[in-house]
């Protein structure tokens, strides 16, 4: 699948290729490409081996689920890596292991030693090696281009692998028909090399943060809840599930309509992924042009519909032909779905938690991948392919139904880049003592506290997004003019790494709420640390006071 984010620059316009003029980002794109073809022709030889080797439907189908499983199960491990490692390292270790595990499988095929279950699993590790490059490249494209054109980088990563889609397959096929399935995994291997010396030669600068990196126990916690409280990220990765499971039909079966129903080889099932690619590039090329006359929830609706129809066409269709063009609507459908989706994750997300949040939801939707992988081959191994390809095309017109649930919010803009600036008060502490307590007590007449309410609310989504934990607000029964707002984090460093995660909206939040404080002095802040009590010690607790600026 396209695993990168539109945008809404249109891809025709000159200013979707700007991008391309900064050397490191083109040196890299290129490269990228170069292993994508060499990935696409690998997946036309592993489906047709398989096809050949192995009798059982299912087999052949799970092939598209070993290449999705590793971003499922890895995916807040290799996010949070690419978050708190540095990026240009963790892509080059992704690329070692997609060479080594290409190699490998050369060799096997070579030996003539392949198995089923041998080539899933070689399948499996190549997939590793790209789980761990993917959210690393596309959180680096932020670091590697400027702000102002990240939009039109993340159009041309989409652009770019759905042009290669168009030569990628049919290029497989030829090479598979012409020269054997060897020929065709050694030039894979080859080209999976041209991104690891591309990455070896080109550095860039990063901001660097001034804590200490994120444990990955922290960092995981981190992304999972800053997923779970965002809307637009959930809506996105719920329609992107369902859409994956339901629309993998069309690609996990092809080589059997290829097989059983076309009745052609290597070289019809290559055409036929050129025609899905062909499809591809026309709604990557479009995007731009979709966006300013739909909106996105009409989009995906039109996606789903379209893929739908390619479903249900190849279902009832003999002609080779006829299959290559329902097989480009359904190309066409496919990019601008994962396109809009894509975008919806991106632009929902800061730069501090990039790489988390995209892990997540491709790990989600490529779970939906793998499931739908094997659904779909286990209704075509126990009943018929024509029913399989059938139930797809029904599934994908209720996944258009469920925007009713999970609409898909239009976007324009990105999330602003944290400040990164803030005076921590001196305390005597290491930076892993805690858990720290945060309690600022607020002075709020009768008459602002609906307002007051309601902005705290805000408040509280803010500060627990960027790490606040059993976040709190209280009124003093005693003296109910006096509110006090409380918070943990599970260490010094923690409380730091939040104030820093705050953006220039989330202090302007900060003044409104100030302008509803009646007292003469500020808020006053207060920092505690935590203490175990025990039988041989008594309770302790720390307190710093602070009034608040």
């Amino acid at each position: 699948m396209t695993r990168v984010a539109g945008a809404d620059a249109d891809p025709g316009s000159p200013a979707t290729f700007a991008p391309l003029r900064n050397r490191t980002f083109r040196s890299i794109w290129l490269a990228t490409q170069v292993s994508s073809l060499g990935w696409l022709m690998q997946t036309v030889a592993i489906s047709w081996l398989m096809a050949t080797i192995s009798t059982s439907d299912l087999m052949v189908a799970l092939v598209p689920a070993s290449s999705t499983l590793p971003a499922f199960i890895l995916s807040v491990f290799v996010g949070a890596i690419a978050d708190n490692f540095n990026r240009r390292r963790v892509m080059f270790a992704g690329r070692c292991i997609m060479v080594i595990a290409s190699a490998m499988l050369t060799a096997v095929v070579a030996l003539g030693f392949a198995e089923p279950w041998m080539i899933l699993g070689f399948s499996f590790l190549i997939a590793c090696g790209g789980a761990l490059n993917d959210p690393a490249w596309q959180a680096s494209v932020g670091d590697i281009v400027d702000r102002r054109d990240v939009p039109a980088a993340v159009t041309l990563l989409s652009v770019g692998f759905n042009t290669v889609r168009t030569v990628g397959p049919a290029l497989g096929g030829i090479v598979v028909a012409s020269f054997g399935l060897l020929t065709a995994f050694a030039v894979t291997t080859l080209t999976y090399l041209v991104p690891l010396v591309t990455i070896w030669r080109c550095k860039w600068k990063v901001r660097s943060s001034p804590l200490p990196r994120e444990p990955m126990r922290t960092a995981i916690y981190d992304g999972l809840r800053f997923t779970a409280m965002s809307s637009e990220i959930k809506a996105a990765i719920a329609r992107g599930t369902l859409f994956g499971l339901a629309s993998i039909a069309t690609l996990a079966l092809l080589p059997l309509v290829v097989r059983d129903q076309l009745g052609g080889g290597p070289l019809a099932y290559g055409t036929l992924m050129a025609g899905f690619g062909t499809g591809a590039v026309f709604g990557g090329v479009c995007n731009g042009m979709f966006r300013r006359m739909l909106s996105q929830e009409q989009l995906m609706t039109l996606s789903c519909v379209a893929c739908a129809a390619c479903s249900l066409s190849l279902a009832l269709t003999s002609s080779i032909a006829v299959a290559a063009i329902v097989l480009a609507l359904g190309g066409a459908g496919w990019v601008t779905a994962w396109s809009g989706l894509g975008v919806s994750v991106q632009l929902a997300s800061p730069r501090w938690v990039v790489g988390r949040t995209i892990s997540i939801y491709y790990a989600l939707i490529d779970g939906g991948i793998a499931a739908g992988s094997w659904l779909w081959g286990t209704e075509a191994q126990n009943h018929s392919l024509t029913l399989a390809l059938e139930g797809s095309a029904g599934a994908l017109l209720l996944v258009a139904a469920t925007g009713i649930l999970f609409p898909l919010r239009e976007r324009r803009e990105s999330e602003p880049d944290p400040l990164e600036e803030f005076n921590a008060p001196a305390v005597n502490l290491k930076p892993r003592s805690g858990p720290i307590v945060v309690k600022v007590d607020y002075l709020v007449p009768e008459e602002n506290v609906e307002a007051f309410l309601e902005l705290m609310g805000e408040r509280r989504h803010v500060h627990s997004r960027v790490g606040a934990r059993h976040w709190t607000l209280q009124r003093n029964l005693q003296k109910p003019v006096q509110w006090t707002e409380t918070f943990r984090t599970p260490t010094w460093t923690d409380y730091l790494r939040l104030n820093h995660r705050l953006t220039e909206a989330d202090k302007e939040l900060d003044e409104r709420v100030l302008l509803l404080h009646a007292g003469e002095l500020p808020p006053q802040l207060s920092l505690l640390i935590e203490r175990p009590t025990s039988s041989v010690r008594k309770t302790e607790q720390s307190a710093y006071y602070f009034p608040r600026h």
